[in-house]
C-alpha cells in the first residue's frame, strides 16, 4: 500500500508525524457509481491531539480548549469522501486536519484598544445634523401656509 508522504505542516517549523496518524478506511457513499460498492474510498483521520508530543504545549493545551466539541476522549477525527480516489481522499483528509489544528493552536488576537471618538467629529456630526433638520423643516411649508391663512388666502 502507498504511504502518504508526511509528515503534515501545521505553522512554521511544528508538522505531525506519520507514526501519531491512524487511517481508516469504508465504503463511501460519494461520487463514483458502481466503483462506490466496490472500494473503500472514505477515508477517516484521527489524531490522539490528548496525548501528542507534536505539538509544543501551550498550542496543545489551546487547541484541546478550542476543540473540546469536537474531540472523543482526547481524539479528533477528521472524515472526507467527496473525491472517487482514497488517495485523493486521504490528501483532503490531511489538509483538514491540519488546517483545523493551525486555526485551533493559532494565538490569540490581540485584545482590542478602546478608543475615543475625536471630539471635533462628534461636533461636525452634530451641526450637519442640525442642518438637516432645518431643511427638511423648511420643506414642510407650515410656514407659508400660516401666513396664507393670516392673509385670507385659501
Amino acid at each position: 500500500m502507498d504511504r502518504m508522504p508526511g509528515p503534515y505542516p501545521i505553522r512554521g517549523s511544528v508538522v505531525l508525524p506519520e507514526a501519531e496518524l491512524v487511517w481508516r478506511f469504508s465504503r463511501s457513499s460519494g461520487p463514483g457509481g458502481q466503483h462506490v460498492n466496490t472500494t473503500d474510498s472514505q477515508v477517516e483521520l484521527r489524531f490522539d491531539l490528548a496525548n501528542t508530543k507534536a505539538l509544543p504545549e501551550a498550542w496543545r493545551r489551546r487547541a484541546l480548549q478550542r476543540l473540546a466539541g469536537r474531540l472523543v476522549d482526547g481524539v479528533i477525527s477528521v472524515r472526507a469522501s467527496e473525491h472517487r480516489s482514497q488517495w485523493r481522499n486521504r490528501e483532503a483528509a490531511a489538509a483538514r486536519l491540519a488546517a483545523l489544528l493551525a486555526e485551533a493552536t493559532a494565538p490569540p488576537p490581540p485584545p482590542r484598544k478602546p478608543t475615543r471618538i475625536p471630539r471635533g467629529i462628534n461636533e461636525r456630526r452634530l451641526r450637519e445634523k442640525k442642518q438637516r433638520a432645518e431643511i427638511k423643516r423648511g420643506r414642510s411649508g407650515a410656514d407659508w401656509k400660516r401666513q396664507a391663512m393670516r392673509q385670507g388666502w385659501r
